[in-house]
């Protein structure tokens, strides 16, 4: 009976990434270099464009885009939480988290993992523009409002508790060096990922992913694989040799 390899039960994914953000603070610096190295990079990646008619909820266009990503960079600035719309894209990249196709990776640009675990700080500030936006008028509106803080607040925590990355603390803040990490990060898993590697070779998959890393897969050069095969032979006198 043939063996099954991982790569035949593996879903397929429309985009490698999906960048979420906040416009205003980093769509014309950061991300839009974060998302040009990604994509030199062979990796096909999502960014909503400028154009989308953005209001209160999130569109089904942009549910179906990130369910059908396989990671996610959240890039977490001070105005991230002021945004009804990046909030509840948060709350649905998380729920995507929860499932084993879907890795989320928070990027701390200028703001501290415990200010989006804790809305403090600039976080919190922001946070408190959202909340404030929504009405009080009628008790199903109210009830509507608490129930989405909720979300928003366990989403926050959820993903600052996720291993990410502070620009601050990386490379001593080089954004350049930063973000070619990032990229160096997401290809080196979307490698292993793509690997076709049977599952019942044990031990297989650890050393395969010391193989990549080691061939430093940011770097545009040309890299070169020895492989030595042992095989068993027998001498004119019945000796075995490996």
């Amino acid at each position: 009976m043939a063996s099954t390899s991982a790569s035949s039960i593996q879903r397929s994914f429309k985009y490698d990434v999906f960048l979420s953000f906040r416009g205003e603070d980093t769509r014309k610096n950061f991300v839009d270099h974060l998302y040009h190295a990604l994509v030199n990079k062979g990796i096909i990646t999502y960014k909503d464009d400028e154009k989308i008619n953005k209001g209160e909820r999130i569109g089904d266009q942009l549910i179906e885009s990130i369910e059908d990503s396989r990671f996610y960079i959240i890039v977490f600035s001070r105005n991230y939480a002021s945004s009804s719309w990046c909030l509840d894209e948060l709350v649905k990249i998380m729920e995507c988290q929860k499932m084993t196709e879907h890795t989320a990776y928070p990027i701390f640009y200028d703001v501290e993992p415990t200010e989006v675990r804790k809305q403090s700080g600039s976080v919190g500030e922001a946070f408190e523009q959202v909340t404030k936006k929504r009405k009080r008028t009628l008790e199903d509106v109210i009830l509507e409002k608490e129930n989405d803080v909720g979300r928003w607040k366990n989403a926050l925590k959820e993903a600052a508790d996720l291993a990410g990355m502070e620009l601050k603390n990386t490379f001593n803040g080089n954004e350049a060096k930063f973000m070619q990490q990032i990229v160096q990060d997401v290809s080196l898993k979307l490698h292993l990922i793509n690997l076709s590697i049977d599952r019942k070779l044990v031990g297989m998959e650890t050393r395969v992913r010391d193989i990549i890393s080691s061939l430093e897969l940011d770097i545009d050069d040309v890299r070169m694989i020895g492989i030595k095969d042992w095989r068993w032979w027998e001498d004119d006198f019945g000796e075995s040799y490996f």
